[in-house]
């Protein structure tokens, strides 16, 4: 990953954690785990996990409800010539790990 890559990828990691923690209900905890910037920079994927897992689905559907509003932030806060195309995803590696923890401590 190239360097202007990686900047762009903590930004917009930072950006997303700032903007989940004052956009959402409370009602889940929304963790922004990890993001993956396209090699022209035009497109991201932001990928996170939900706690309680049962609020997942209702969390990524906020989240997709307000994939424009994040934009905007995106915006207001970083002084960006080119916003990219922004998406979210739910952190399946990220569960995969979790998992894999709880059963080695059983």
């Amino acid at each position: 990953m190239g360097m202007k890559q990686e900047k762009l990828r903590g930004l917009l990691m930072e950006l997303a954690a700032q903007f989940l923690l004052v956009e959402s209900s409370g009602t889940s905890m929304i963790t922004v785990t990890d993001c993956r910037v396209s090699e022209n920079t035009r497109r991201a994927l932001i990928f996170i996990t939900v706690l309680p897992e049962e609020g997942e689905g209702a969390a990524f559907a906020f989240i997709k409800r307000k994939r424009q509003d994040f934009k905007n932030y995106v915006k207001s806060k970083a002084r960006l010539q080119f916003i990219p195309q922004i998406d979210f995803a739910i952190d399946k590696g990220e569960k995969n790990r979790q998992r894999l923890d709880e059963l080695s401590h059983m």
